[in-house]
Order: structure tokens, then C-alpha cells, then sequence
């Protein structure tokens, strides 16, 4: 499989603050891949040192084979990229706008033309082409901003929280043109969001970063399954009191929550299900069942911060 994005001991320091620390990624190509992280983890500095606007203090990165540090405008010829601002001429219109981006990448006038209509018709835009795109609601200029990207039929997009400032549809409608987009161009995305179900939903991989560090890289599936679950729901025919007072002090159970009658336990480690289980058998309880609770990608990634943070605790 190509290898669109290659990263290895990347580091980038800014004054006091260390932006990347040493950071092993490589991203294949053909998929949606997106970058998580708070406020201020790194991400927007990774892209822009992948698009050779930063350099790095120490290690390497390829684009598709190609060195950003040495040759950066090969690199952004490949790429196209929303970043923090759309970027629109807002007293052109939506057409002459990506005319204006056409001339700029030297795609010839029929072809541009024929391009122009696809994104537009594609995007749901076409009806408003004639428009000026200052007049436009936030979330239609950010898909404008996106046919810019793909105008050139890049390899690699870059889209830095695409969708921040929406409201829900606006943020529904661009995220599934960004998936069709993804599936019909084939192109690879690289995405940063804070909106977790947005990643879950269109991306393949991720890669988790807090403070410079990545933290973890796969699919959401894989890192849901990474961070176990300590929480079981038990139902029993009945609960005695003194095993319930017993179980608030037992050394594996964390906390204790009633749903109804079933006992939510918050456990210290995931393992301690089986001795938990029988420690109630032998307390002469009628279990009925025995319940993992599936981790979620959010509590996956909350889980993952929470533990780079206590790691780094005094």
C-alpha cells in the first residue's frame, strides 16, 4: 500500500513550548485519517510542517515520497488544504471564485469549466454559483472552500476542523460531502476535528496527540478496544443489603450506581470482572447476568488525554 504521509522522531519547538515530541506516524493513502487532540496539542503544526511552511527542529517526513523541508512547493502542488480561514474572495461570486483558483493551477479553461460544474453541482452550490459568496451562510462558504481544495485534483487534502463553527446540519451536510468526496475522488484526508463522532464516522485511522505527544494510532474500533472497559452491569434475582454495603468496600470496585435494580460497578482495572464475579457467587447471589459496557470512542479518547496528563503529573 502507497504511503501518502511519513513522519518519523518528528520534533518542532516553539521558544518554550515543544509543539511535536518526537512523533511516529505514517498514513496510508487512499483513506480518511484524522489527527485528535485539545486545543494546542500540535495538530495545526503538523500539517503546516507537512505542507513545508514549518520546519522541524529534528527528524524527517515524506509526502508521498517527497521531502516538505527541501522541496515544499512540490508539495503543496500535490495537496490541496482548509486551514484555519476559508480563504474565499467574498465579492467575487462562487464561480469566479474557483475560476480564479483554476488560472492559478493552470488547468486548462474547458477543463476548469467542466471541473468548476462538478464540485458545484456535487456540493449542492450549483443554483448559488452566480451569487456573492459574502452573502453566503458560514457553512456554505466552507464547502466552497472545500471544491477549492480538490479544484486540482490533488492526491492529499488537508481539512483543519472543517466543520467548527457550524451548526448541526450545516456540520451533517459537510460531512457527507466530504465523505462522498473521500469515496468518489479517492483522495487521502487528513482531518483534524474536536467533534469525535464526526472522526469516528468518517475516518479509517486516527491518531491521537496531547502536548506535542501521539499518544495512539488505528482505527476507532481498535482504540476502543485498547481502552477496556471497567465498568460491568450485574443483575442478580435480588440484592441483600449487607452485600451491597459489602461491595461499596470490596478492594476491586471503584463505585457503585443502581439503574433500576441492576448494580452499575465502576471497577479499578477491567480484570477484576471474574473475581468480582465470584466473590458474589460466593455470597449466595442468583446472578442473571454479567454485562461489559462497551467503551466508547469518546471515553476511549477522554481516557487516553486523562492518562498522557497523569503521566506527566508531578
Amino acid at each position: 500500500m502507497t504511503t501518502a504521509i511519513l513522519a518519523r522522531g518528528l520534533v518542532r519547538d516553539f521558544k518554550t513550548v515543544r509543539a511535536l515530541d518526537h512523533v511516529d506516524l505514517e498514513v496510508p493513502a487512499g483513506i480518511v485519517f484524522g489527527f485528535l487532540g485539545p486545543n494546542g496539542a500540535g495538530k495545526t503544526t503538523l500539517i503546516r510542517v507537512l505542507l513545508g511552511l514549518v520546519t522541524p527542529n529534528a527528524g524527517e517526513t515524506r509526502v508521498f515520497g517527497v521531502d516538505p523541508t527541501r522541496d515544499g512547493a512540490a508539495v503543496r502542488a500535490r495537496t490541496g488544504a482548509l486551514l484555519e480561514h476559508h480563504g474565499l474572495y467574498e465579492r467575487l461570486t462562487a464561480e469566479q471564485n474557483l475560476a480564479f483558483h483554476a488560472r492559478a493551477w493552470r488547468i486548462p479553461r474547458p477543463e476548469a469549466v467542466a471541473r468548476i460544474a462538478e464540485l458545484l453541482r456535487g456540493l449542492g452550490l450549483w443554483e448559488r454559483r452566480g451569487e456573492r459568496v459574502g452573502t453566503w451562510s458560514r457553512g456554505m462558504k466552507q464547502k466552497l472552500a472545500v471544491a477549492r481544495a480538490v479544484l486540482h485534483r490533488p492526491p492529499l487534502v488537508f481539512l483543519d476542523e472543517p466543520t467548527a463553527g457550524l451548526d448541526p446540519v450545516a456540520s451533517a451536510t459537510l460531512r457527507d460531502d466530504i465523505e462522498r468526496l473521500a469515496r468518489d475522488e479517492g483522495v487521502t484526508v487528513f482531518l483534524t476535528t474536536h467533534n469525535l463522532q464526526e472522526a469516528e464516522r468518517l475516518c479509517a485511522s486516527v491518531g491521537v496527540i496531547r502536548r506535542g505527544t501521539l499518544l495512539a494510532v488505528g482505527s476507532p474500533a481498535d482504540l476502543r478496544a485498547q481502552r477496556s472497559t471497567s465498568v460491568v452491569r450485574v443483575q442478580a434475582r435480588s440484592w441483600p443489603p449487607e452485600v451491597r454495603a459489602a461491595l461499596g468496600t470490596h478492594p476491586a470496585v471503584r463505585a457503585v450506581a443502581d439503574d433500576a435494580g441492576t448494580l452499575r460497578l465502576t471497577l479499578h482495572h477491567p480484570d477484576a470482572t471474574p473475581e468480582l464475579v465470584r466473590w458474589l457467587v460466593g455470597h449466595g447471589l442468583d446472578l442473571e447476568a454479567v454485562t461489559p459496557e462497551r467503551a466508547s470512542f469518546e471515553q476511549a479518547f477522554l481516557d487516553l488525554v486523562r492518562d498522557a496528563d497523569g503521566a506527566r503529573a508531578p
